[in-house]
């Protein structure tokens, strides 16, 4: 997959975090870039070392160019989107390796966020939608919809969910969408373009498919 050609100013941590998790039910091959350009997104990466001896201690900053790049998920993401998925659903244990295989196998839609050329292949963000017929029978998708059930207090929000989960599932994406803390929030409206798109391109390509 090739990376976007617009340039913007951001602040991000190298450290991955699960305070912006986001976990949507939406009712309802690839490349959101391609629709943006082909050379990397240019960053300015601003690292924070505080000193606590203090009460008015110095702020130090260094700042860091850095090249963000939109790809595929592939097997060797595996460990970066465990770890990116760590606390889903809320630090539960449930089947997130399987979850994790679910991601990486479906290559028509999904994206990571990761920095250009970087060595470590460190990711930075994911977002895909898994369609919640096509997995029904998936033992991680059976474990994350009796959470879901479980966690939703109101009868009769409960009983719209579980229409949605079950009888509906076919036309139901559930969207799996993660950043590490201040990750650059300008990318996150060209992620979600992108994912509407590999939508539309998946079912136009495979009608037979079970893409919402």
């Amino acid at each position: 997959m090739c990376a976007v050609d617009w340039k913007i100013a951001a602040q991000i941590t190298a450290a991955y975090s699960s305070n912006s998790k986001m976990l949507n039910l939406r009712s309802h091959s690839k490349s959101p870039l391609n629709l943006l350009g082909k050379e990397p997104v240019k960053e300015n990466l601003r690292e924070n070392n505080s000193q606590s001896e203090s009460s008015d201690e110095d702020v130090l900053e260094e700042i860091v160019q850095a090249d963000f790049a939109f790809f595929d998920p592939k097997p060797d993401d595996f460990h970066g989107v465990k770890i990116l998925l760590q606390n889903y659903p809320d630090g539960k244990q449930w089947d997130l390796s399987g979850f994790v295989d679910l991601i990486l196998a479906q290559t028509t839609v999904g994206t990571v966020v990761k920095i250009e050329d970087d060595e470590d292949d460190a990711l930075f963000a994911l977002l895909t939608a898994l369609n919640l017929g096509r997995y029904k029978d998936h033992k991680s998708m059976i474990e994350l919809k009796r959470y879901l059930l479980k966690v939703c207090q109101e009868s009769m929000l409960a009983r719209d969910l579980k229409g949605l989960l079950e009888d509906q599932a076919e036309h139901v994406g559930l969207i799996v969408s993660q950043r590490v803390m201040n990750l650059p929030l300008q990318l996150l409206p060209h992620l979600y373009d992108g994912l509407s798109d590999e939508i539309s391109w998946a079912m136009k390509d495979d009608v037979r498919q079970h893409l919402f």
